[in-house]
């Protein structure tokens, strides 16, 4: 298990820094294209449609590192009052919404990616952009934070069962908060 979290962290790590590269081509592709509209009168060829499928790669590209850091965002006004036995069991329930949500997702997604890659789905404009890559990037960005939920839900199972971890645990803190 140890193994494959580490794989895991690796690949989604790897992809985040694909999405950090994208978000850079997308902030420079839509400064040219502004520049190019405002002052001299010739927009960027294809900045829309690049910067929408690069999207979806910095957003679903990051996900599954996120909560390898367990960093996604969580309303704490409860989570910081209650102890540690009572903050895994909130853990496991947003684990398992987050599973039955990006499952279903993910299932709907690929079916997408499959009929869009079929089809050869592409953007209609003056460059004409392929569309699949980004929903296959979807695909498995999704598929990637599933994996890592599950190895969250069942080290957070075990912490609850063997409470393990748990006495030693003080409240959360913020990252940079003393």
């Amino acid at each position: 298990m140890a193994r494959l979290a580490q794989i895991l962290e690796r690949v989604a790590l790897f992809i985040l820094l694909i999405g950090g590269v994208g978000m850079l081509a997308s902030v420079f592709l839509g400064t040219a294209d502004v520049v190019g509209t405002q002052f001299l009168g010739r927009p960027v060829p294809g900045a829309l449609e690049l910067t929408e499928s690069t999207m979806v790669l910095i957003v679903f590209g990051a996900l599954a590192y996120a909560q390898i850091r367990r960093a996604h965002i969580r309303v704490e006004l409860l989570y910081t009052k209650v102890g540690p036995r009572v903050r895994v069991t909130m853990d496991i329930l947003a684990e398992l919404a987050a599973l039955v949500y990006f499952g279903l997702l993910t299932w709907q997604s690929f079916g997408e990616a499959v009929f869009s890659w079929s089809i050869d789905e592409a953007t209609v404009g003056l460059v004409r952009f392929p569309l699949y890559p980004a929903r296959w990037i979807l695909v498995a960005g999704a598929t990637l934070l599933i994996v890592q939920l599950l190895l969250d839900l069942f080290q957070d199972l075990r912490r609850l069962a063997t409470g393990e971890g748990l006495e030693a645990e003080t409240s959360p803190k913020l990252p940079g908060i003393e």
